[in-house]
C-alpha cells in the first residue's frame, strides 16, 4: 500500500512523512467524508469554512479556499484537487497558496480494508506529504509541524466515523 500510492521523491529542501491511522469503521463510511473536497471541515477541527473557487470538488483540477481557525500560525489555505478515485480511494491534494509556511506541499490518501472472516472489519488511512522546508526552519520541525496536524486531523477522522458507524447499529 505505501509504496504503491505513497512514495515521494525528496528534493534536497524538502522533507516528507507518512501517517497511519486504523479505523474501526467500514471504507465506504471513512471514503465518504474524505472525499468530500468541499468540505474538509466534516472531520478536520482546524478548519473553520471552506469554499469553493473553481471545479465542483469532484473534479480534478478544483480549488478550494479554506478558513482556518484562530491560533495556528495561518489564517487561509488555497488548495486543488488533483485526483479523486472513488475505485481505487486515493486523494491527492496540492496547498498552491495561503499565508502560511507550506510552499509545494502535496499529499496523498488512501484507504484500505481490513477484512476479517471474509467481512470488513476496519479501514487503514495512510496519509502521506512532500513539502519545502521553509528558510530558517529545520526539516524535523516541518515533519513534526506537518504531522502534527494530519495526526489530529486523522483522529477526529477515527472519532467521528466510529461514532457515525456505531450509531448506525443501535436498533
Amino acid at each position: 500500500m505505501v509504496k504503491t500510492y505513497h512514495t515521494h521523491i525528496l528534493l534536497k529542501n524538502q522533507c516528507g512523512s507518512t501517517i497511519i491511522q486504523t479505523i474501526d469503521a467500514p471504507l465506504p463510511l471513512v471514503w465518504s467524508l474524505i472525499r468530500q473536497f468541499d468540505n474538509p471541515q466534516a472531520y478536520k477541527g482546524f478548519v473553520k469554512a471552506c469554499s469553493l473557487l473553481l471545479g465542483s470538488g469532484t473534479e480534478k483540477g478544483s480549488v478550494r479556499e479554506v478558513s482556518l481557525i484562530s491560533g495556528l500560525p495561518a489564517k487561509r489555505s488555497k488548495e486543488r484537487l488533483d485526483r479523486l478515485d472513488d475505485d481505487l480511494y486515493i486523494m491527492e491534494v496540492s496547498i498552491i497558496g495561503g499565508d502560511h509556511r507550506l510552499v509545494n506541499y502535496k499529499s496523498t490518501t488512501s484507504l484500505h480494508e481490513i477484512l476479517e472472516e471474509g467481512k470488513r472489519c476496519k479501514t487503514v488511512v495512510i496519509e502521506s506529504y512532500v513539502v519545502d522546508i521553509p528558510d530558517g526552519s529545520s526539516e524535523e520541525d516541518t515533519c513534526l509541524f506537518a504531522d502534527t496536524i494530519i495526526g489530529c486531523n486523522l483522529k477526529s477522522l477515527a472519532r467521528i466515523t466510529e461514532k457515525m458507524f456505531l450509531d448506525s447499529q443501535d436498533f
